[in-house]
Parts: C-alpha cells; structure tokens; sequence
C-alpha cells in the first residue's frame, strides 16, 4: 500500500506524554543501566536535526515527498528527546541544549565537515543517491523501532512501556515511508541497488554511531540485543533489509553487534 504523504502531514503531532502518571517513576525509579539507555535514546532524537541538515545539501530535497516528510520527522523526532528528557528528569538526570552544544562541538570537525562530504557524493551520484537515504533511513527506524520494543520487554515498568509503545507507534510510520520510497527507487535502478548495498556494507553502524561515544554505542546494544532474544530481533532487522532489490544476504545489525562482541 503506498503512503499517503498528504495525509502524514496533516496528522502529524508530537507524541502525548503529559497525561501519563510521570510520578510513579518517585516510588519505582529506573535502574542506572536503563537510565544510561534512556539518555543515549534521549540525545539521539535530539540530534535528528543534524541528519535533516544533511539530507538537504543531497538531491533528496528536491523531491518534494521526501521534504515533506523530513520536516514532519524532524519535528516528531524532537518532541521524542522531550518526552524522555522529561523521564531522565525525574530521575535527576538534566538533558539541556547546554548539553547537547557540548556533545556536537565534541564531533569537532566531523560534524562541520560531514555535510560537506555527504553533499558532494550525493550530487556526483545523482538522484539515484535519493534510494540509499531512503534505506538507510528505514534500517535507522527499524533498529529504533526495535530499540524501544526491547527496552520496553525487559524493563517492564508500566508508565514507560507506555511511552515507549506511542514513541515507536509513530516511528513505525515513519518507517513505512522510508521502506516504501526505498523498495520503489531500488525496483527502479541497479545502480542505486549497487550504491545502497555498498554504502551500508561499508559504512552503516547502529543508530547515534559518530555521534555518541563508542563506550554508550556498546552500553546500549549489549543492554538491548545481546543474548538469544536481542539475536533474534537483530535478524528481524536485517531480514527487513534484505526483503529490498538488490539488498539479500546483508547482515549489517548481526556485524555490528559481532563486531563490538555483543555476546549471542
């Protein structure tokens, strides 16, 4: 079924967290190790903006679907780091823009350099560049998606399984837009099956790689996906990957894991 951009944008809200009874989290507070996760999440919704910065120096915002969905995205993403900014808070834990400053500036000249990099690729490659942000895209929601479904199973705490299942309600609308653009202009050219491949062989890493360090990187994949159930979800998301043309036999979640020694 193909998706309704129109009617995306004209339902598209910040996620509703206001009415849940917050102050439970006063008599059964979080475990420090799901704390860590919750922060790691919070920052990694925050900094969308920085993705959407760089989406619009590729020839993916001429289109105007994509842009249209972009910055309905951008904004859902957003109110997501308030919801659980909101959460770490009554735990004590501050996440403020002071904060966020200081985990940019600390990508140094990555983070000013990157846009650079990405527009330059992306216009030599053309519109078939367009396909490898839809995948990636989608291979970010689905792992995100995953991400607080899992967190939600093992911390089994009422209110935040609660935030958690309308957090990845709506990411899994946004999924159902990357996955569709994506399927659609890899059906449409082997070059963009070749280009997607390659670049998420060589250079896909787990949701906030780059951005975060690699210390939180590890932290959260082994409290999310290690053991048989974090396995098995893992593969979920590579077999979504796989289902696109051109894409079988990929296992970018699994290597990422392996590669960090994520234990199985």
């Amino acid at each position: 079924m193909a998706f309704d951009i129109r009617e995306y944008t004209r339902n598209s809200q910040g996620v509703k967290w206001q009415d849940l009874p917050l102050d439970e989290f006063l008599d059964n507070p979080l475990p420090p190790e799901t704390l860590r996760t919750l922060r790691y999440m919070c920052d990694v919704e925050y900094h969308t903006v920085c993705y959407l910065r760089d989406m619009l120096v590729t020839p993916s915002h001429k289109d105007p679907d994509v842009t249209a969905f972009m910055t309905m995205w951008n904004m859902e993403e957003f109110w997501h780091g308030e919801a659980l900014a909101d959460v770490l808070g009554i735990h004590g834990v501050s996440v403020d823009y002071d904060h966020l400053k200081a985990v940019r500036l600390k990508m140094g000249w990555r983070d000013k350099f990157d846009p650079i990099k990405q527009s330059m690729l992306a216009n030599i490659v053309g519109v078939d560049f367009v396909a490898v942000h839809m995948i990636w895209g989608a291979a970010n929601e689905w792992s995100a998606i995953t991400a607080y479904n899992r967190l939600a199973e093992l911390q089994d705490h009422p209110v935040l399984a609660e935030l958690l299942k309308r957090i990845a309600k709506q990411e899994a609308r946004h999924v159902a837009f990357y996955a569709t653009q994506a399927r659609e202009r890899l059906e449409r050219s082997k070059k963009a099956q070749k280009l997607a491949r390659f670049a998420l062989r060589k250079s896909w890493g787990p949701v906030g790689t780059g951005v975060m360090a690699e210390s939180e990187v590890r932290h959260v994949l082994g409290h999310l996906m290690s053991g048989p159930d974090g396995r098995r979800a893992a593969r979920i998301i590579d077999g979504n990957i796989q289902k696109m043309p051109g894409l079988a036999g990929l296992t970018i979640v699994e290597d990422a894991l392996d590669a960090r020694a994520i234990p199985a």
